[in-house]
């Protein structure tokens, strides 16, 4: 017989002291929780579509993985907004669901079915997003004709109104606001899965019923083709397709011809018509901590002359995974050196490591050694960009430089040329012509400028350069040829302090110009030489 092991005192003690573990009976799980992965979650109205759109473009993964959806086909995504009913109907053509398993997903709470995959969404909870912004929500499915169309109707209301009773459980909740039924007649396609938003209320002017509004934002964060207008495009996709997802959806809004395209361009107008020309692309590939790829950098290089307006949708550095971006576009702000830079720059970083994960609103990702690696990671392609933002920014203040002074000696010289400053003023606006010329020399001197750079301004130096030397003998024109010569140096005088006491020097030579033309006329009638 085998002696029972001995417990020492000392253990005996310590058992005594935790106590012993109870079996939990009673665990009580409040309709609250329904608020809580909803509405209370997803605060941004407008991620209603990014849920159900990140959702069509799961069902549409599915769909070719079912060879239901051929691969020369696009995936397609219709989006109807009428704004007189205040409803919306996103529809896609993707693998849809059986009676059976509609029956069984759509009412349930988390759970899905898609975690452990590759799918975009995989905890259950984002289809409830359009309950806290309707009066109500409905579901509706089928893959196959022979089924009929299994609908599934949250009343919106209702269920504000129990969530502001007395607690109570979860499951009863949602079987006195949610209604399963079958269309047995429909004209609905044949495979499909839709959500409509009935009664959308009005939050945040408006935007969810704003057809160029949801465009805009479903352009910047759905996995949408880019534009025909962009020319890195192909190039781009070339280098994420090996290993991302593109999953690229046909989007449609209220039976637009064209469909939902990316932001990005090749060149941006600013207002006023000031352009800029995207003339480089970046791409990089970023290590995980095992060795293997985390992500894929493509980074748009322009001019960098300061911060992109928002209008374009395309500044900061993003990031997305599985094609659909996620959080805004300050979220890698302070990983440079200056977090003003991340409005410069234009870029995406595609997730690839499934171990860096989307927190659960997707507005940033769950903190983990391997998000922390991929920072890290991306920290010198920060560094970069703010070397080239910094470097755009010394060059144009010596291209301001170079302009300045270029503009004061051609302005100068005209005013030499005019010949109505006494020979003490004349010298002294020469010499000032030849700093000026000095600096420019200076300015562009500086290695910062390409050959290239350098030959576009110098015809213009040297054109001014010659024209200060011929203005080494001074010159009194025709007209005060004829003045008295103390009558000619009074002249001088006064044009010397018309120049000195004008704010503007050129508003200063019109002046004097149309002064040289009065007399040139009052000679030219009457032959005579008096100033007065």
């Amino acid at each position: 017989m085998t002696e029972a092991p001995r417990i020492s005192r000392a253990a005996l003690a310590a058992a005594k002291s935790v106590g012993e573990s109870e079996y939990l009976n009673d665990i009580v799980i409040g309709r609250d929780v329904l608020e809580l992965v909803s509405s209370a979650m997803y605060v941004d109205p407008m991620t209603v579509y990014r849920e159900y759109v990140q959702n069509a473009a799961d069902a549409i993964d599915d769909a070719r993985a079912r060879n239901l959806l051929m691969p020369d086909l696009p995936g397609e995504v219709t989006i109807t907004i009428d704004q007189m009913q205040r409803t919306i109907r996103i529809r896609d053509n993707g693998a849809g669901l059986t009676n059976a398993e509609f029956a069984r997903r759509m009412p349930a709470l988390g759970a899905s079915s898609k975690r452990g995959t590759s799918a975009r969404g995989f905890r259950g909870v984002g289809r409830l997003a359009g309950l806290g912004y309707a009066q109500e929500l409905i579901f509706r499915s089928r893959r196959s004709a022979e089924e009929p169309v299994a609908e599934l109707s949250w009343d919106c209301r209702k269920l504000k109104a129990l969530l502001r009773q007395e607690d109570g459980d979860i499951e009863s909740l949602i079987r006195s606001v949610a209604t399963l039924r079958k269309r047995h007649v429909s004209e609905d396609p044949d495979r499909f899965f839709e959500v409509e938003l009935r009664g959308v209320v009005r939050l945040r002017s408006d935007r969810l019923m704003n057809p160029a509004a949801v465009e805009e934002y479903l352009g910047q964060v759905a996995p949408v083709p880019f534009s025909p207008e962009f020319r890195f495009a192909d190039e781009i996709r070339a280098a994420l397709a090996p290993m991302v997802d593109l999953g690229e959806l046909h989007i449609r809004i209220n039976d637009n011809e064209a469909p939902v395209y990316r932001p990005h361009r090749d060149v941006f107008v600013q207002e006023g018509g000031k352009t800029t020309r995207i003339d480089a692309l970046s791409i990089a590939e970023i290590p995980g901590i095992d060795g293997d790829i985390a992500a894929i950098a493509w980074i748009l290089h322009h001019d960098y002359e300061g911060a992109l307006p928002n209008a374009w949708g395309t500044k900061g550095l993003r990031l997305r995974c599985g094609n659909v971006q996620i959080g805004e576009h300050g979220l890698l702000e302070d990983l440079f050196p200056e977090t003003r830079f991340n409005s410069w720059a234009i870029g995406e970083i595609h997730i690839v490591d499934r171990k860096i994960v989307p927190n659960g609103r997707r507005d940033h990702f769950e903190q983990s050694a391997h998000y922390h690696n991929l920072t890290n990671q991306l920290a010198p392609i920060a560094r970069d960009i703010a070397h080239r933002c910094r470097t755009s920014s010394i060059k144009r203040n010596w291209i301001r430089e170079i302009e300045t002074h270029s503009r004061m000696v051609e302005e100068t010289v005209n005013i030499l040329q005019q010949g109505v400053l006494g020979p003490d003023e004349y010298g002294k606006k020469l010499v000032a012509a030849e700093e000026g010329l000095r600096r420019t020399h200076r300015a562009l001197s500086q290695k910062i400028f390409s050959e290239t750079e350098v030959c576009s301004y110098r015809e213009d130096v040297t054109r001014l350069e010659n024209r200060v030397a011929s203005l080494a003998g001074q010159m009194v024109p025709e007209q005060l040829q004829a003045f008295p010569e103390r009558d000619r140096e009074v002249f001088m005088k006064i044009c010397e302090a018309i120049y000195q006491v004008s704010t503007s020097q050129s508003s200063a030579k019109a002046l004097i110009d149309k002064i040289m033309a009065k007399l040139e006329i009052d000679y030219g009638e009457t032959g005579k030489g008096s100033a007065g």
